[in-house]
C-alpha cells in the first residue's frame, strides 16, 4: 500500500502578505494637510493682530518719535530708563496692585457669596441672577456715565440719598477727592463685574453632584464643614481661572477710569493704560507710550506664564493632545 505525501503549500499561500506603508503614510499626510488648513487662517491672524503690533511697538519703543513720518531719533533703551524714573508710572504700578489686591480679596469673595446664595432654592433666584448679572451686559462707557452722575459732588444722587436719611456728611467729593477717587472706582468695577464672576461660579456650583453634599448631611457634617471641604475643593479649577481673568483685567484697565476720571485728580486714580494713552494721544510721545505698552506686555505675559506653571497645572494637565489617533 503505497501513501502518498500531502502537497505543500507553496510559498505565496503560506506567507502572509507584506505590509503596506501606503495607505498609514497617506493617512499621516491627508492629517497633516488638514491641520495645517485649519490651523493657518488663526496663524496669520495672530501674526498680523497680535506679533506684528508687539514687535512694531517694541521697535518703535527705540526711538524719541511724535508718531509723524518715520522714526529716526533713536534713544536705545532710554524710554524704558524713563520708565523706572517717572513717579506716574510707578504711581502705576502701585495702583494696580492694589486693585488686583481689592478684587481678589473682596470683589471675588463677595461674588463667590452670591453664587452660593443663588445657588439655593430661593423664590425668584432666576429674577436675582438676571440682576446681579445684568450690569456686567452694560459698556463701560455707559457705566462710566452712569456713576459720574450718580456720584458727582453735592447734586449726585448718592448725596441726595444720603442726605435723605441725615449723612450729609458722610458724602463728598467721590471721584474729586484724592483720597476717595480709587475707593469709589473700585466700587463701581465691583458692580460691574461681579456679576460676571458670580456666573462663573454659578455654573461651576451646579456642575458639582449634589449627592456629595447630601452624604456629607446624613455623616453630621455642617454647612461649613461641607462648604469647606466638598464645595471650594470641587470649585478649584473656577476660582484659579476666575482670579486669572480679574488680574489681567485690574492690569489692562482703562475704559473705565477714562471716562469717570481720566486718571485723576491728580493722577490718583491713572492705570497704566491711561498713562500710555495720555502719552500717546495726549502728548504725542509714542516712543515713550510704546515702552510702557511693552512694560504691559512683560508684566501681564510673566504672570500669565507664572499663573499657568504653577496654579494652573492641575487643570491642564492630560489637556494636552496628539494626532496618534487610532482608527
Amino acid at each position: 500500500m503505497t501513501t502518498t505525501s500531502p502537497t505543500a503549500p507553496t510559498a505565496s499561500a503560506a506567507a502572509p502578505p507584506a505590509p503596506t506603508t501606503a495607505r498609514p503614510l497617506a493617512r499621516r499626510v491627508r492629517d497633516w494637510l488638514t491641520a495645517f488648513v485649519f490651523t493657518v487662517p488663526a496663524l496669520v491672524l495672530f501674526l498680523l493682530l497680535v506679533l506684528a503690533p508687539i514687535l512694531y511697538a517694541l521697535y518703535v519703543s527705540l526711538f524719541n518719535w511724535g508718531g509723524f513720518g518715520a522714526p529716526s531719533d533713536f534713544v536705545g533703551l532710554d524710554n524704558f530708563s524713563r520708565l523706572l524714573d517717572d513717579p506716574v508710572f510707578l504711581g502705576d504700578l502701585w495702583r494696580g496692585l492694589l486693585l488686583v489686591l481689592l478684587s481678589v480679596g473682596l470683589q471675588l469673595p463677595f461674588a463667590l457669596a452670591m453664587a452660593v446664595l443663588l445657588n439655593q432654592r430661593l423664590r425668584g433666584r432666576a429674577v436675582y441672577r438676571m440682576l446681579f448679572f445684568a450690569p456686567y451686559v452694560l459698556s463701560e462707557v455707559i457705566t462710566g456715565v452712569l456713576f459720574s452722575m450718580i456720584f458727582a459732588p453735592d447734586q449726585g444722587l448718592a448725596d441726595r440719598a444720603l442726605g435723605a436719611i441725615g449723612l450729609d456728611g458722610v458724602g463728598g467729593l467721590w471721584f474729586a477727592g484724592q483720597d476717595t477717587v480709587l475707593p469709589t472706582l473700585f466700587l463701581v468695577m465691583t458692580w460691574k463685574y461681579f456679576g460676571f464672576h458670580m456666573m462663573l461660579y454659578l455654573a461651576g456650583l451646579q456642575g458639582i453632584p449634589a449627592e456629595l453634599h447630601e452624604a456629607a448631611r446624613i455623616d453630621g457634617a455642617g454647612p461649613w464643614q461641607r462648604f469647606r471641604h466638598i464645595t471650594l475643593p470641587l470649585l478649584g479649577p473656577t476660582l484659579r481661572m476666575s482670579v486669572f481673568l480679574s488680574v489681567i483685567g485690574a492690569i489692562q484697565l482703562f475704559d473705565l477710569v477714562w471716562v469717570v476720571t481720566q486718571g485723576g485728580p491728580d493722577h490718583h486714580s491713572e492705570t497704566m493704560a491711561v498713562t500710555l494713552f495720555q502719552f500717546g494721544f495726549k502728548r504725542y510721545q509714542v516712543g515713550y507710550a510704546s515702552a510702557i505698552s511693552i512694560a504691559m506686555f512683560l508684566i501681564s505675559l510673566v504672570f500669565a506664564l507664572a499663573y499657568q506653571r504653577f496654579v494652573l497645572r492641575r487643570d491642564t494637565e492630560g489637556a494636552l493632545t496628539t494626532m496618534r489617533a487610532t482608527r
